[in-house]
C-alpha cells in the first residue's frame, strides 16, 4: 500500500474513528484528542502494518489501546503514594475541626428525634448506626433478624417523617 493510499484509507476512517472514540471517553474535546493522537501514531507506525491485512482494525486497535494507556497513567497520575514512616498523609484527617452553627443544631435536632422514638426501635437503630451488623443486634436483643432489619427500617422512615424540614 503506497503511503498516498494509507492517508486516504485513514482520513475515509474519520467518522468512525470518531464515534469510536466518543463511545470511549464520552467527551467531545477527548475523543477529538483521541483521535488525532490515533493518526499520529497510524503514520508514524505506517512502516508496521502489513499490507493486505485490515487496516480498519489496525487503526481502531491502535485507538483503543491508546485510551487505556492514557487512562491507566491518568490513574497512575493520581495515585498517592505514601512513604512516611507513620503513613502521615494517608492518616490525615480532611476535617480541619470547625463545625458550623447549622451542623451542630441539626445534629442536636437528630439526637432528640432519635431520643423520642420506643425502644423498641431506638435502641436496634442505636446499635446499627454505631456499626453493629443486623445479626450481632438480633443476638444482643434476642430478636429475630428480619424483626431487627425491619425495625431500622421503620425507625428510618419515622425519623425522615419527623425531620422532613432538615432535608438538605
Amino acid at each position: 500500500m503506497t503511503t498516498y493510499e494509507f492517508n486516504n484509507s485513514l482520513i475515509e476512517m474519520k467518522s468512525n474513528l470518531h464515534k469510536f472514540a466518543m463511545s470511549l471517553t464520552s467527551d467531545r474535546e477527548k475523543a477529538h484528542d483521541l483521535v488525532q493522537d490515533t493518526y499520529l501514531k497510524a503514520i508514524s507506525y505506517k512502516d508496521k502494518f502489513v499490507d493486505y491485512t485490515n487496516l480498519k482494525a489496525w487503526v481502531f486497535t491502535i485507538m483503543k489501546n491508546t485510551f487505556i494507556n492514557n487512562y491507566r497513567r491518568n490513574i497512575k497520575e493520581n495515585t498517592l503514594i505514601d512513604v512516611t514512616q507513620d503513613l502521615y498523609y494517608i492518616n490525615l484527617s480532611d476535617d480541619k475541626g470547625y463545625i458550623s452553627p447549622d451542623s451542630s443544631y441539626s445534629e442536636s435536632e437528630i439526637e432528640k428525634a432519635i431520643d423520642s422514638l420506643e425502644d423498641e426501635f431506638r435502641v436496634p437503630f442505636r446499635m446499627h448506626v454505631e456499626g453493629f451488623k443486623y445479626k450481632e443486634i438480633a443476638d444482643e436483643l434476642g430478636l429475630k433478624i428480619g424483626t431487627v432489619k425491619s425495625r431500622i427500617f421503620f425507625t428510618r422512615q419515622k425519623l425522615m417523617n419527623i425531620l422532613k424540614d432538615y432535608d438538605r
